[in-house]
């Protein structure tokens, strides 16, 4: 089947009904794991810990010819629907998944993998098969990411302002599970029935490697090299990573394009600019023109493509502060003119 409609998605979650396997993907590793857990609770109920119906395959085992088959086809002991969970999955299952879905059984195969291109031979063979649903978990941003955010809220008993989750969708969303916990954490602040404004959602936003990317960020565009290379190896201290870096320099830039095209009115923006950051933004504007901004995301993008890797290294970490230098010179240039 191919990839399914995002009208769809919640009704598959909670009720996977005929299809025999579920493959998500995307860049969103928290969301992955959110709605993997979603299906077993709708196959397993609150029985999910029962060793009898459930089968959780490692990367090697599920790679083993006859494994995934053997899973998915055997009967649970104790009665219902087995799951079969591989955590993660890769083009090097694309065999195993084959074989298993020729192989008679009732099991639910629930797949869990990363960011698998349209080429991906895992991707590929699930979206062609009629009893596999394909659903893409990709980062939220913008409006979609206020709008989940206020469900959220609403889930845990409290409702939130439209300007608090608007400057919370610019500042989470990297990860669905850490986002969820965040929310969590805001609400418990405000109390059940509470409402979530501006001032709760400053005193409960997450600091650390988040709020010292935002200061590299604002620094280097507005021309402060030191200022932006000190806060971001403050950003790498607390957990930052490479891609998290460029990315966020990429959504940075281009806001600040959409503001320059506008005329360089920040006021277009959505969600707004952050009122500590309001000033720093302003010169960025005064500074940059939008070829400018394009011709400085390009090279941003090559920079990602470089620092994309499952492992962390230290050159990914030279890249990024590299590109970020580069931005802040160039700006610390304009502002001789």
């Amino acid at each position: 089947m191919a990839k399914l409609d995002a009208r769809r998605v919640a009704g598959v979650l909670a009720d996977p009904g005929p299809f025999r396997a579920v493959l998500l993907h995307g860049d969103d590793a928290g969301l992955v794991r959110e709605r993997a857990e979603s299906l077993v609770r709708a196959v397993m109920g609150g029985k999910t810990d029962d060793p009898f119906r459930m089968a959780e395959l490692t990367r090697e085992e599920a790679a083993k010819p006859g494994v995934l088959a053997g899973e998915a086809s055997a009967l649970a002991m104790t009665g219902g629907r087995r799951v079969v969970r591989l955590r993660e999955a890769t083009d090097a299952h694309a065999t195993a998944l084959k074989d298993a879905l020729a192989t008679p059984g009732e099991a639910l195969m629930v797949l869990e993998g990363g960011e698998l291109t349209a080429r991906s031979k895992l991707r590929v063979l699930a979206e062609a098969a009629s009893d596999v649903a394909v659903i893409a978990c990709y980062r939220e941003r913008g409006e979609e990411l206020a709008r989940t955010l206020g469900a959220m809220f609403r889930e845990e008993g409290v409702q939130a302002d439209p300007a608090a989750l608007s400057w919370l969708a610019a500042r989470l969303g990297e990860d669905r599970m850490q986002t969820r916990r965040e929310v969590e954490k805001i609400a418990l602040y405000v109390g059940a029935g509470g409402k979530v404004d501006e001032d709760a959602a400053l005193a409960c936003a997450p600091e650390g490697a988040l709020g010292d990317l935002d200061e590299a960020l604002m620094a280097a565009t507005a021309g402060d090299p030191a200022a932006a290379d000190r806060a971001l190896v403050a950003a790498f201290s607390e957990g930052a990573n490479p891609v998290q870096v460029i990315r966020s320099a990429l959504r940075h830039l281009q806001r600040l394009h959409e503001a320059a095209v506008a005329g360089g009115d920040a006021g277009v923006l959505r969600p707004p600019v952050f009122f500590r950051h309001k000033p720093a933004f302003d010169r960025a504007l005064r500074l940059w023109s939008p070829g400018a901004l394009e011709a400085v995301g390009n090279a941003l993008l090559e920079a990602e493509k470089r620092t994309k890797t499952t492992a962390y290294r230290e050159s990914d970490v030279t890249i990024a502060r590299a590109a970020l230098a580069a931005i802040a010179r160039q700006a610390a240039a304009l502002t001789q003119r």
